[in-house]
């Protein structure tokens, strides 16, 4: 153990089931890697299936279990758009029976709820533990604390609002429970790192083509979850969901989209935190 602690990040795998044989096996080819760098922690940042079937989390599940990943300490995995909602399903249910909102959101609610209890050891080191959206890791490394900070982004298929399940949405109460002081408290020491699934930023240009692209894959509410960065002192946010591997900076805060494993499987995002909190990242592409 050096004294910078080195984190992986990754994100959108896109699994479709046990037939997806050549990117499960780039996925132990990855994993290997990692262990063999030695990376202290790894961070996938949503879209593990996609469509949003749980054979898929077992799929991940028992790839970082072979590789003795499968460890709070050691992995940190959040819900993408893809692995709560069908958007096949969500149309031929919605077309059929034009269920109430409050039916699809319960619906919805239920599938998030799966997926929390799904990786429950991941996020609070308990099997029976009370699953928790927003939940906040704190690792405590030779050389320093480091905070994990993990949102819920994912937000409900609506024919108007969400026509495709992309755009994203963080709720008020996930904000709100981060500006809690016990919640603050415990982030004083440590090296804050935020975590969702949407892009703060998308493409963001003049051409009317990408802002149409933009609002169907937007963070509806991004200022007030960097309102809420900027509360907990966050000096880094991970993120996936627009498959481009990018680093920006907005006031102040790193922000670092980990791109597409499904699309660039032997690329990732390497993020290196020194004692002092100095910060390097840099995108990497295996051989």
């Amino acid at each position: 153990m050096t004294e910078k602690v080195k984190i992986a990040h990754i994100s959108d795998l896109h699994f479709s089931g046990k037939q997806d044989r050549r990117q499960l096996d780039a996925f132990d080819r990855l994993l290997d890697h990692f262990n063999n760098a030695g990376f202290d922690h790894l961070v996938i940042s949503g879209d593990l299936s996609n469509n949003a079937d749980q054979g898929d989390w077992r799929l991940v599940k028992e790839k970082l279990e072979g590789h003795a990943l499968y460890q709070w300490d050691k992995c940190t995995v959040i819900a993408g758009n893809h692995d709560v909602i069908n958007l096949e399903e969500e149309m031929r249910f919605y077309n059929a029976l034009n269920p109430l909102p409050l039916l699809r959101k319960s619906a919805f609610d239920r599938k998030l709820t799966d997926f929390s209890l799904f990786f429950q050891e991941l996020i609070t080191g308990e099997k029976d533990a009370n699953k928790a959206f927003p939940f906040v890791k704190i690792i405590n490394f030779p050389s320093m604390k480091i905070a994990i900070t993990a949102l819920n982004s994912v937000y409900p298929w609506y024919p108007a609002d969400n026509p495709l399940g992309a755009r994203g949405s963080i709720t008020s109460g996930q904000l709100r429970a981060l500006s809690l002081e016990h919640v603050l408290a415990s982030l004083r020491e440590c090296f804050v790192i935020g975590l969702c699934h949407h892009a703060y930023r998308v493409y963001g240009t003049d051409s009317l083509i990408d802002q149409a692209f933009d609002w169907t894959m937007e963070l509806k509410n991004r200022d007030e979850f960097l309102a809420a960065m900027k509360v907990i002192k966050a000096r880094v946010v991970l993120h996936g969901h627009f498959h481009r591997f990018q680093s920006y900076s907005v006031d102040g805060i790193t922000f670092i989209n980990g791109g597409s494993f499904r699309y660039s499987p032997r690329r990732y995002s390497e993020l290196l935190i020194g004692k002092e909190g100095g910060i390097e990242q840099k995108f990497i592409t295996l051989a």
